[in-house]
């Protein structure tokens, strides 16, 4: 009986308890609709979350084991698989007016990203985790923490519309999607939203900590016009890296984009040119001795899409072309190694393609059959050849929380 009777009591203690609990829980945060998180009510949260995956089949492969951080790269033809490529999940908290956090974690695959475990299976990282304070002056916020800086993320990622099918040309390269620092996110007019610019400071490291003392400067500015149908934003970056045999070793990239958007049609251009400061180790031909050179790699990204059936399915497509090295001399030189993410290969140019159909059975929910195929031309030593990888996919994209 005494037994029973202590159970009893510690059942009731606990009731109590989880009630204590769930009715301080609700003092504290104000468990809010939509309209009252986006108007910035203090005490509000969301959670949110999307997640894309492919059943992939490699038609045919570059044997050379060319592309980089490519996602297929390496892959022998004929592969097919069920594959993960990125899930997210992320919380917003509006702590007050002035002050909002974010963190976002996120897994995903591939050679240029590092998160899978020694078992190769995918781990999450803290990709996102920074403090908004707002209105710092009119029309300006400050955000201290990991962030993602204005190179692509806020620009060209967002009217592509696919990073579910794939990333912009300069993410494929490495440059940074979010990194550790401080930015300044600012409009010229607040109350209309037509002109703005992004100030940031940070270690380029993205999630890993920092290694140098060396930091990367990012910068763009942006405007809209003619009733907001016309995107244009200029962005430029220095990132000041170890040096090389001694010399100063830096990256600077300009980049442009251009967009024009209407409810039936979405066309996009951007395009970059990326000076190399002594990263190119070019060895000679007739004594061995190897030269660092100054290069410009250069890239251009052509985009559309558009409706077929509103709100059921669409048509996308790109296609972009890159040279890594504008120094090539093959009477000189008979090897060419590259010292920064994305442009180790210097010697081949490359010609990406990929066209697919977004049919959405409802809304958030993307199922997306499209062809991913990337071209390698030899611009270097006669011993390589031209090749390609061509991959068939069906690609599967939801979206939670938003």
């Amino acid at each position: 009986m005494q037994s029973n009777s202590l159970k009893k009591i510690y059942v009731v203690s606990i009731l109590i308890l989880s009630a204590v609990s769930v009715n301080t829980l609700k003092a504290q945060f104000t468990i809010s609709s939509d309209s009252a998180f986006n108007a910035g009510s203090p005490n509000t949260g969301r959670l949110w979350g999307y997640s894309f995956a492919d059943f992939y089949y490699k038609a045919h492969a570059d044997t050379l084991n060319r592309g980089g951080g490519n996602q297929y790269t390496g892959i022998p033809k004929d592969r097919n698989a069920f594959q993960i490529r990125r899930v997210y999940l992320g919380y917003n908290y509006n702590i007050s007016k002035k002050f909002s956090a974010e963190v976002l974690l996120a897994a995903e695959n591939g050679a240029l990203s590092g998160e899978a475990l020694t078992d190769n299976k995918l781990a999450f990282y803290v990709k996102l985790a920074n403090l908004r304070i707002k209105n710092i002056w009119k029309g300006t916020d400050l955000v201290l923490g990991q962030v993602a800086p204005p190179d692509f993320v806020m620009s060209s990622e967002p009217i592509w519309g696919y990073r579910s099918v794939e990333k912009t040309i300069l993410d494929k390269l490495g440059i940074p999607s979010f990194d550790l620092g401080a930015t300044l996110q600012g409009k010229f007019d607040p109350s209309t939203g037509n002109y703005g610019y992004d100030l940031m400071v940070g270690n380029g490291t993205g999630a890993k900590p920092e290694g140098d003392k060396y930091k990367w400067f990012y910068g763009d500015v942006w405007a809209k016009f003619f009733d907001k149908k016309i995107y244009v934003n200029l962005y430029m970056d220095y990132n000041r890296m170890h040096p090389i045999n001694g010399m100063k070793h830096s990256s600077s990239i300009i980049k442009g984009f251009v967009a024009y958007t209407v409810p039936k049609f979405t066309i996009g251009v951007e395009a970059y040119s990326n000076r190399l400061q002594n990263d190119d180790q070019a060895t000679e031909i007739t004594t061995g001795n190897v030269d660092v050179l100054t290069v410009h790699a250069r890239g251009i990204s052509i985009f559309t899409h558009e409706p077929i059936i509103k709100d059921k399915l669409n048509f996308f497509a790109r296609f972009d072309a890159l040279n890594p090295d504008n120094e090539i001399d093959n009477s000189k030189y008979n090897k060419y190694v590259g010292n920064t993410n994305g442009f180790n290969d210097p010697s081949t140019k490359e010609q990406f393609i990929t066209a697919g159909l977004d049919f959405t059975p409802t809304k958030n929910v993307h199922l997306m059959p499209n062809i991913w195929y990337n071209k390698y031309t030899n611009q270097g030593p006669a011993n390589l050849y031209n090749s390609y990888d061509l991959v068939y996919r069906i690609t599967f994209y939801y979206v939670f929380g938003k």
